[in-house]
């Protein structure tokens, strides 16, 4: 970890989660990483953002459960995808689902309740690797799926927009090539 929270933030790296592994967070840790996630903007304080731990032997059940709906829905299905998907929750000894828990037809717009439910899967990743943990936010097919949505108990108006793996890198994650921010930058020009 670096000395200072903005070179903190200017290292930010995502550890892939199959190069992650025991230890997990402890039930303190989590109460903080939890803690941590929930300091995020949140207009009209809706609180649209809730969490599902999947850890222990539900991570292979839910694995399995995700490669047996694929092979349902498509039994000719590359076999590697199955096969990824059986075994994307193997790694990392702890996984939070972040649901966006949105408010239709209230004055904050559904956008920004879905923003913050986004921001608090970012804060779980900023708070794992404070801790000394690594992590990564993936989704997948599953995040979107009507039937995991079922097996997630999830409301009508509900949404997972994150799984967070969370776990202790077993190898150091990679530097990739990050775009020139200046590149990305306009200035408003109005109309005249």
């Amino acid at each position: 970890m670096t000395d200072s929270p903005l070179a903190f933030l200017q290292h930010r790296l995502s550890a892939p989660s199959k190069t992650l592994g025991e230890p997990g967070p402890d039930e303190a840790q989590l109460k903080t990483l939890l803690e941590l996630a929930v300091r995020v903007p949140d207009h009209g304080r809706l609180t649209p953002w809730r969490f599902i731990r999947i850890a222990g032997a539900q991570r292979a059940a839910f694995g399995r459960r995700l490669a047996a709906l694929m092979l349902a829905r498509d039994p000719a299905a590359d076999p590697a995808k199955v096969d990824k998907e059986r075994h994307r929750y193997d790694h990392a000894p702890l996984v939070l689902a972040v649901v966006a828990t949105l408010t239709p037809g209230h004055k904050i717009p559904e956008q920004e309740q879905l923003l913050s439910a986004g921001l608090a899967a970012y804060n779980l990743l900023l708070g794992a690797r404070a801790m000394g943990f690594g992590a990564q936010w993936l989704t997948g097919f599953a995040a979107y799926d009507a039937e995991v949505a079922r097996w997630f108990a999830l409301g009508e108006t509900e949404r997972i927009v994150a799984f967070v793996h969370i776990g202790t890198p077993r190898e150091a994650a990679v530097e990739r090539a990050r775009p020139d921010p200046l590149a990305r930058l306009s200035d408003l020009a109005l109309p005249d």
